[in-house]
């Protein structure tokens, strides 16, 4: 890299953090993908990535990443979800992004085994900067109610952090269990049958 370029911005350190409960070779949908940092880091460790963006110079720049195909959906315009009802993906990647009405689709996508890491802005934001709208501030507790009964919860935070700047966050990593990992945990081997989600990330 030139110096004409500026370093790419590193990956979160939510995403990084909760990233082995990726099955290897699970497609990655990146909601709101733009510059692609996480749709970069994923590809680099050999996931296919979906990476869904609605500015067109963000598209480009998604498209001279290997391993990443770029989808051109504006997600809040009331145009249709691009992908069939079905689909579901091995990993539903959101961050610094939120449009509600998204929220039980984007739980939906996420296939069996499959992990929701989402992390963005908070209640509390508008009194460090911006985001200081409150659409685009989760309320507290808002993204367990958006897995409750549907997800498991692995991994939650709410609050104020310093790093990388001044922020009200909230953020939560889910999975979706599979019917052997229920099963197994209804009998008396449940903590062999959820090892699966090494916890030690």
């Amino acid at each position: 890299m030139n110096g004409e370029h500026a370093a790419a911005p590193a990956a979160s350190a939510w995403i990084v953090r909760w990233c082995h409960l990726v099955s290897p070779g699970a497609t990655v949908l990146d909601i709101a993908a733009g510059s692609g940092r996480h749709a970069r880091w994923f590809a680099a460790r050999g996931l296919p990535v979906i990476a869904v963006e609605r500015e067109p110079a963000a598209l480009a720049a998604l498209a001279q990443i290997d391993g990443v195909a770029p989808v051109a959906a504006d997600l809040e315009d009331g145009s249709p979800w691009p992908f069939p009802d079905a689909a579901q993906f091995g990993a539903v990647v959101v961050t610094n992004y939120l449009h509600r009405p998204l929220l039980p689709r984007l739980v939906a996508s996420v296939a069996p085994g499959g992990v929701l890491l989402y992390e963005t802005f908070a209640q509390g934001n508008e009194t460090v900067g911006k985001p200081s709208n409150p659409a685009f501030l989760l309320a507290p507790g808002e993204l367990l109610d958006a897995v409750r009964g549907t997800l498991r919860v692995i991994a939650f935070e709410d609050g104020y952090t310093a790093s990388p700047r001044p922020a009200f966050v909230q953020r939560i990593c889910a999975v979706r269990e599979t019917c052997a990992l229920r099963d197994a945990a209804d009998g008396p081997s449940a903590t062999s049958g959820l090892s699966r989600y090494d916890l030690s990330g």
